[in-house]
């Protein structure tokens, strides 16, 4: 792992130059328990603010500051825990025929452990790292089923559908074979995918309640990269879109191809309910990456829940408290 990490952070620094950096907004610290955990919020011009509108007491309180209260920087393990007598759903494996990539592609489906079809469920996305699949989430190491279970049962989070796909999507390669201009672009190619057969199908094969206030994205690494992608590309469908460790490479402002400029960073008019970006400290191959969107995303006035932890890594270990906490904080 330590070698793979020393390639990646290589490759991923020349392919996706201009994205290093940190530029942040002005933070509002929230009760989390860490130093480095709030609200970054987007700087606006204050010089003709009135004492009315600086007042804090006359501001109404934002869902992203409301909720963000609940942000801590690692989980309990209790939580994580499966406990006896309780049925934990497991992952299902489906296809979906994907006209973007013209071949069946797999996706994996977990449902609440009472589903009934007499309900309407809200759904979370979330998105796999480079070079890997639909599995990687669903390993017992990341505790999705065990963790969500046991927040839905103790009335922490809502119940949800959980899907994971399989973010690789090209008409002529069927897997990611390096870090190059070409298989970055089929990651990308994705957004097409999602919108065009991923979700109608989960939609057609699953009780789904529809709105933005019922769906959400998030991701990790280069899953990370492509939900802030498609969160900003769609704001009127993700009403909660995360990002843990995200991959660099979305903006740096040099025309190539897969990249945004840093103004198109932005959600504009059709701010989420909750931007959340998850870092690791000690992260070797992404770096300072994340700290990167959170200053692009409050320059362009977007607010952001910032959660920065200092014993995990660029793997499963940062995934698991990012879910932990993005979880409780989607569709309430």
């Amino acid at each position: 792992m330590k070698k793979f990490s020393v390639i990646l952070a290589a490759l991923l620094a020349l392919s996706f130059c201009g994205c290093q950096g940190s530029e942040t907004g002005g933070e509002v610290s929230t009760s989390g328990t860490a130093d480095n955990i709030g609200v970054a919020q987007g700087s606006e011009d204050t010089e003709n603010t009135t004492a009315a509108e600086t007042d804090n007491s006359q501001k109404e309180e934002s869902y992203m500051e409301k909720y963000g209260k609940l942000l801590v920087e690692m989980p309990p393990e209790e939580i994580l825990e499966s406990k006896e007598g309780v049925n934990y759903p497991k992952f299902e494996k489906h296809t979906y025929y994907s006209q973007t990539a013209e071949r069946d592609t797999p996706v994996n489906v977990l449902l609440p452990e009472n589903y009934s079809e007499d309900k309407e469920y809200p759904v979370l996305y979330i998105l796999h790292g480079y070079y890997d699949n639909e599995d990687w989430m669903a390993r017992d190491v990341v505790h999705i089923s065990a963790m969500l279970t046991n927040l839905t049962a103790a009335g922490e989070a809502k119940e949800m559908i959980v899907v994971l796909p399989y973010i690789y999507c090209s008409k002529d390669m069927p897997y990611c074979t390096g870090m190059d201009a070409q298989n970055t672009l089929n990651y990308d190619n994705f957004i097409n995918d999602m919108m065009t057969d991923l979700m109608p199908f989960i939609e057609e094969n699953f009780s789904v309640a529809k709105g933005r206030e019922s769906t959400a994205i998030t991701g990790f690494s280069m899953g990370g990269r492509e939900s802030l992608f498609i969160g900003v590309s769609h704001p009127e469908i993700f009403g909660y879109v995360g990002a843990v460790c995200p991959a660099p490479g979305l903006t740096s402002g040099t025309g190539d191809p897969w990249m945004l400029e840093n103004a198109q960073l932005t959600f504009g008019e059709t701010s989420p309910y909750l931007l959340m970006i998850s870092a690791a400290e000690h992260d070797g191959v992404v770096g300072g990456n994340p700290s990167h969107y959170k200053g692009i995303f409050t320059r362009n006035k977007n607010e952001v829940l910032w959660h920065s932890m200092s014993s995990t890594g660029h793997d499963a270990s940062s995934v698991t408290p990012h879910l932990y906490n993005f979880m409780r904080m989607i569709f309430q």
